[in-house]
């Protein structure tokens, strides 16, 4: 007999930040919620530069973010896209991007994006979002976020 129940998304948070317990855990901590809310199963993990990340095999959709420090992305996150088999496990993943910063958000789009996206190797962008720093306790900015992820998961499931 087959069965027509449908499996959550596992979804795993793959982030950087300077801090423990500041304004970036707090939106992982949101994001996650939301995600788990919407059905999902979550890990969260902070990005270590040269770290073995094959367990990325057995998650759906991989969530990427991290706050910008003089003008780059936080370097544990930016260092294991370059450096580490991070890369290579997102190959054709799912996979939502966000930044956190000050800069207005044409230019975060334009200058911090595109640095998360010039070490990806093919994956399936979802969604990206540049968060204000005010927004990282916003919890209608991070549901607007999270809800894009899944509809956009949903139609390519």
């Amino acid at each position: 007999m087959t069965s027509t129940t449908k499996k959550p998304m596992k979804a795993i948070i793959l982030y950087d930040s300077q801090s423990v317990g500041g304004s970036t855990d707090r939106l992982i901590d949101s994001i996650g919620k939301k995600l788990a809310e919407s059905g999902a199963y979550v890990e969260k993990a902070r990005c270590k530069t040269n770290g073995d990340f094959s367990f990325v095999e057995e998650f759906d959709l991989v969530v990427l973010g991290a706050p910008i420090y003089y003008l780059l992305v936080a370097s544990k996150l930016s260092g294991a896209l370059g450096q580490s088999s991070l890369r290579t496990a997102l190959k054709g993943k799912k996979v939502a991007l966000f930044v956190i910063c000050g800069s207005p958000e044409p230019m975060a789009q334009f200058l911090y994006l595109p640095q998360l996206k010039m070490n990806l190797d093919n994956p399936v962008i979802l969604a990206e979002k540049v968060f204000a720093p005010d927004q990282t306790g916003d919890q209608q900015v991070i549901a607007e976020f999270v809800n894009s992820i899944t509809e956009a998961y949903g139609k390519t499931h």
